[in-house]
């Protein structure tokens, strides 16, 4: 294992990462679709967001605690789902998966995987939270399900948010594709057409198909508008999971925070809120807890860590996350999670005189 004093801050794990990777792999990982506007935003919206502090609390004692899926996790952050992990780093997926479980948290890891999602379960030491793509038929499907059910997985995160792959024009330049990377175990024999055309053509019906294949908990993974929220709500969604794919798919979206608020107040408790797109700091993750998150997935950071060192970078990334939370939290009067909501934050961009 490699020693993490090498890494005492995520900006010397991102350095760390920069060093390491081939430049087409770098841009693989930190760029966005096309213009790079919904990236951006990203970013922009948690730095206009602030933090306000709370005077004269006994925070000795601050409780990182969540739920997700009625797992107890020790950290409301988790590693989520990259399909081309394994790109930087040897191990992808299974190192994640082992620092996450270490942690005391989970990840997620899914049908793009190397290796296999067995083979990361397995090594995980813990149950993991399964991402899915539709890439075949029913019949695809419902074996797919059956052996993620086997696995030991506690629960479905289905990526609803890429019909079609997002234009990432650093990619195309660099000429990279993460498609190229080595065939993923669990994908059907078919060409990369078929395989598309399947995920081009899910619609609402399958939620109640997934239903009635699997008894796991399903979340919507890329949901982005409060309509499409209560309607996943209505079919039986366990969770909405608000991300726009780290701006990784639609340009020129608004940032996953920005929606976040407006889903969460819409949702009101029916369905469990987890979060990912822009997060870089423990302080990024507490105001999505405000928002109404209950856990957090981390998807560049994560790359970063990876890239840096592995497994061993993961766990750092890990303990340096739950170190700026607790301290964010303690400085803003809270001692658990429940106690962070909308009134801890503030638009810092209002007038500054009355």
């Amino acid at each position: 294992m490699a020693d993490t004093s090498d890494w005492p801050t995520l900006a010397a794990l991102s350095k760390a990462a920069r060093d390491r990777l081939p430049q087409a792999h770098w841009d693989y990982l930190m760029g966005g679709a096309e213009s790079e506007t919904t990236l951006r935003r990203n970013a922009a919206d948690f730095e206009r967001i602030a933090l306000i502090p709370q005077a004269l609390r006994d925070v000795r004692q601050v409780d990182l605690s969540t739920t997700v899926m009625a797992r107890k996790l020790a950290l409301p952050v988790f590693p989520t789902a990259i399909g081309s992990l394994d790109l930087l780093h040897p191990e992808g997926a299974t190192a994640s998966a082992r620092a996450a479980v270490a942690a005391g948290t989970t990840a997620c890891t899914g049908i793009l995987s190397k290796p296999s999602f067995e083979a990361v379960a397995a090594e995980a030491g813990g149950p993991l939270l399964f991402q899915l793509y539709i890439r075949g038929d029913e019949s695809w499907l419902a074996d797919t399900l059956k052996r993620v059910e086997a696995a030991g997985f506690f629960s479905i995160a289905l990526t609803v948010d890429s019909p079609v792959y997002g234009r990432r024009e650093r990619d195309i330049a660099n000429r990279f594709s993460s498609r190229r990377a080595p065939d993923r175990a669990a994908l059907p024999n078919t060409p990369d057409a078929t395989r598309a055309a399947y995920q081009a053509a899910v619609s609402w019906e399958i939620l109640p198909k997934l239903r009635e294949m699997t008894r796991l908990p399903i979340a919507l993974k890329g949901i982005m508008s409060v309509e499409d929220a209560l309607r996943g709500v209505e079919l039986g969604a366990d969770a909405i999971y608000v991300s726009n794919h780290g701006g990784r798919q639609l340009d020129h979206a608004p940032s996953a925070l920005a929606q976040l608020g407006r889903i969460a107040a819409a949702v009101n408790g029916s369905a469990e809120i987890l979060f990912d797109s822009g997060v870089t700091r423990g302080s990024d993750v507490v105001k999505a807890l405000a928002l109404g998150a209950s856990s957090v997935g981390l998807g560049k950071l994560q790359g970063l860590a990876l890239a840096a060192g592995g497994e061993a970078g993961v766990r750092q990334l890990l303990a340096l996350m739950a170190q700026e939370i607790a301290a964010t939290m303690a400085l803003v009067g809270a001692t658990r999670l429940s106690e962070l909501t909308p009134a801890c934050l503030i638009a810092s961009d209002v007038p500054i005189l009355p």
